[in-house]
């Protein structure tokens, strides 16, 4: 569950998976509708980071959402009702939508996502009451032979280097954080990575790939360029800038400035003048090894010898999941501080050898295969030693950290800062909890019996004030790093839980967790060579569902623990689709008989090591 709820009018608006709406009595949590946009199970074969939803937006009572295939739908606020829905990807592409839609006057923006499957990022405004589309700006350039949609698209052509980027696609999509200055007229989307990842195959003459991990600031009357502030020049590292973005007004070195802020996945927090763009400073905000600095004159990252990989593998943080994600960050103007869920996550870059364009499948133009953790235990170990989850709470002006809570790991909930000195902030543990946002101090908890990633939302109705939170654990991370003490994936009960002072609901027990995976993987028949074969192929195909050396940590199946029965079944499942329904497609376009042999090879070791192990 990753979306913020929106109240108004004493009703409560969230989403849950498959982009699915739902409209709570505020004060009762009675369900007054839900919309379910009946989205093709078989669409999250595209979705890189599972079948999220981060909310709506509203206005005039009119309610809107993206779906994950693709779409942009209109809802009566009152009564659920579709007033209109636009497709605004191609549904040939693997394009989908994850992200909360904006409102700039009378339009509604959204975005999409997909870049690693092959697919040319933009951002699309569409008329409120009609859902006609007023414009549509792209953030990376086409075919070059072609003409340029926009002014800055020429420009940006000009810092790609050979290709051909455009048939994988190049990335650049807006998948999550944008942002309006009402005053300034100025609309604010943060851009993602480049496709694939590895700037040496979409770009292999170099260039800062404009405007792939970037903040881009449009006219929203006619999605018009006005500035934008690179983060990552010629991202090869997956180093997004769709983390979520603050608008403030504060005093630095004596001058009142309108800032934008932002951490995004590269590690360093960024002030930035919001109505030029202009750079204004950079720190590490967690553990940062592929560039030494910002160049304070210049605004550009200052690159670590080596940073890109391309001679041999390179351990980096931060890793894809970025030293922050989507989490949302906050800021207390009373403490003067921004909150950020951050992470240290380390990670093995390297090139990918054998680099073939897959389309509608994973590309990112990196081998995988060293990211893996040792094998050796005290290896092991001493990686997973490095991996931290952590709020620090940053002064954007002095540009350093005030203070830290440390977690037990990473990917943990957005945060909610208040004007009476809170901060709160779910956790992947399960625990709601409220600090001081001055100092950091643990002042309550509550056990919500499932991790928690959404961020936490307040409203005040009748003279009371609430807190909103949807828990529910899941994401990229949960997906793809399991826990491999065999305990199987992290339970997930998905919910709205809303407080306030004097609150008396309870949560009713969860059952006991389930016993530890019962694993009987039979005779291994396969030699060295087919396993070897069925791990590459793993890490190419299935990883991102069913969890790095095929441990799952999130609601797909733990393929080490399937039954004989289901082990039977392999090629009709892997090859055939024959669970569509739950959003595993066949893959028989990719893989053959025999590959998909070598990769039941590979699960059955995996499975007989954790047997061993057990």
């Amino acid at each position: 569950m990753e979306t913020t709820p929106l109240v108004s009018d004493g009703v409560i608006y969230s989403t849950s998976s498959w982009s699915m709406v739902y409209a709570n009595d505020a004060l009762t949590g009675k369900l007054l509708w839900m919309y379910d946009p009946k989205v093709p199970r078989q669409w999250a074969v595209h979705a890189c980071c599972d079948v999220v939803n981060r909310g709506v937006a509203l206005q005039d009572g009119k309610l809107f959402v993206g779906t994950l295939d693709g779409r942009l739908v209109s809802l009566d606020a009152a009564t659920g009702k579709v007033r209109w829905d636009v497709q605004t990807t191609d549904k040939t592409r693997p394009y989908t939508i994850t992200g909360a839609p904006r409102i700039a006057k009378d339009k509604v923006i959204i975005g999409n996502g997909g870049a690693e499957y092959g697919v040319r990022g933009y951002v699309s405004a569409y008329n409120i009451d009609s859902g006609e589309m007023a414009w549509r700006f792209y953030t990376v350039p086409g075919n070059p032979d072609e003409p340029f949609e926009h002014a800055a698209m020429e420009v940006a052509a000009k810092t790609w280097g050979g290709g051909p980027w455009w048939e994988i696609g190049g990335g650049g999509t807006v998948w999550d954080s944008m942002a309006y200055d009402e005053k300034l007229n100025l609309f604010y989307i943060g851009v993602g990575n480049g496709a694939p990842w590895n700037r040496e195959i979409r770009s292999p003459d170099g260039g800062d790939n404009l405007y792939v991990s970037s903040i881009v600031a449009l006219n929203p009357d006619d999605g018009s360029y006005v500035w934008h502030y690179q983060t990552t020049p010629g991202d090869s590292w997956d180093y997004t800038a769709t983390q979520h973005m603050i608008l403030a007004d504060m005093e630095i070195d004596g001058a009142e400035r309108q800032v934008i802020m932002q951490a995004p996945k590269n590690g360093f927090f960024y002030v930035i003048d919001r109505k030029t763009g202009k750079f204004i400073s950079a720190q590490p905000y967690a553990t940062v090894t592929w560039a030494t600095h910002i160049d304070p004159d210049t605004g550009r990252p200052v690159e670590a010898k080596g940073a890109r990989y391309e001679d041999e593998a390179i351990p980096a943080f931060p890793a894809p999941y970025g030293a922050h994600n989507w989490h949302p960050m906050s800021y207390s103007p009373a403490a003067g501080l921004v909150y950020i869920p951050a992470q240290d996550i380390p990670h093995v870059y390297a090139q990918d050898e054998n680099f073939t364009y897959k389309p509608g499948f994973w590309n990112t133009g990196t081998d995988s295969i060293p990211a893996l953790l040792p094998t050796e235990p005290v290896a092991r170990e001493a990686v997973k030693d490095m991996v931290k989850g952590f709020i620090t709470a940053w002064d954007p002006v002095a540009q350093k950290e005030r203070w830290r809570v440390t977690h037990e790991g990473p990917w943990n909930g957005g945060m909610l800062s208040t004007a009476g000195n809170l901060l709160i902030q779910g956790n992947a543990e399960g625990q709601l909890v409220a600090y001081s946002a001055d100092k950091g101090e643990q002042l309550w908890q509550f056990d919500a019996q499932t991790g928690i990633v959404a961020p936490p939302m307040t409203f005040r109705l009748k003279g009371e004030q609430y807190i909103a939170v949807a828990a529910g654990w899941g994401g990229t991370f949960a997906l793809t790093a399991g826990e491999d003490d065999n305990s199987g994936p992290r339970p997930n009960y998905s919910r709205l839980l809303v407080f306030k002072i004097g609150g008396e609901a309870k949560l009713s027990p969860v059952p006991d967790r389930p016993a530890k995976l019962v694993f009987t993987p039979g005779e291994q028949t396969a030699s060295a060579e087919q396993i070897d074969e069925g791990l590459r192929l793993f890490h190419t195909f299935c990883y991102v569902c069913h969890g790095a050396e095929a441990i799952a940590g999130g609601t797909p199946p733990d393929l080490r623990a399937i039954s004989p029965e289901t082990r039977a079944k392999w090629d009709p499942i892997v090859r055939g689709g024959m669970h569509w329904e739950k959003g595993m497609v066949g893959f028989s376009e990719v893989l053959s008989k025999e590959d998909a042999d070598n990769i039941l090879a590979y699960v059955t070791e995996q499975a007989i090591l954790a047997l061993n192990k057990d």
